[in-house]
């Protein structure tokens, strides 16, 4: 009779053991789709109608960044972009819109170098959440003030400030494996 009773304290073990599992999955999940996307998992909270749609959103967009090729710059060409972007730093003194749209296209390039399409702008946003969500509300916030200047409706030191968010998600793409430690193909 004792051994009978062993087994079912044990099946009743792993059943409560097994229940506590699956209730706090959802819960691991979300920290780690936290942790990971930091401000763009608020973000994205915020504008999907329920938490489990924006978890899915932010799954699915890791699943397709999987199926990217990216690769880290060579050093030459981390080289001849800070060269480009010190350049374009340069210019805005003289010109500050062209400056700004010269930063925005030289993200652009960068972007397209290591391998992240560059279409869409939403899915450059999604895409570079999975591994740049740091700079990403900066890059949102730079891009929307670029957009602007380009009508004249903002001031220099908004230019100025959009420059300084351009650099950021400049920096974290330049810098690639380098920043982030994840490991990835290096191209030579």
């Amino acid at each position: 009779m004792s051994g009978v009773m062993t087994v079912i304290v044990v099946v009743v073990v792993v059943v409560v053991l097994a229940g506590i599992g699956l209730a706090l999955r959802p819960r691991l999940r979300s920290r780690r789709l936290r942790e990971k996307f930091g401000p763009e998992y608020d973000r994205t909270v915020q504008q999907a109608p329920n938490r489990r749609d924006a978890e899915r959103e932010l799954t699915e967009r890791e699943k397709r960044h999987q199926q990217l090729e990216l690769h880290d710059l060579s050093e030459d060409e981390r080289q001849r972009y800070g060269t480009q972007w010190a350049m374009t730093q340069e210019r805005f003194v003289d010109d500050p819109a062209a400056a700004l749209s010269s930063a925005d296209q030289l993200v652009t390039r960068v972007m397209s170098e290591r391998g992240y399409p560059t279409d869409s702008y939403d899915q450059q946003l999604a895409d570079l959440s999975v591994e740049h969500a740091q700079p990403l509300a900066r890059y949102r916030t730079a891009h929307e003030i670029a957009g602007r200047a380009g009508h004249g409706e903002v001031s220099t030191e908004d230019m100025r400030s959009a420059l300084v968010n351009y650099r950021a998600l400049f920096v974290d793409l330049l810098e690639g494996n380098q920043s982030n430690g994840r490991h990835r193909t290096q191209q030579n």
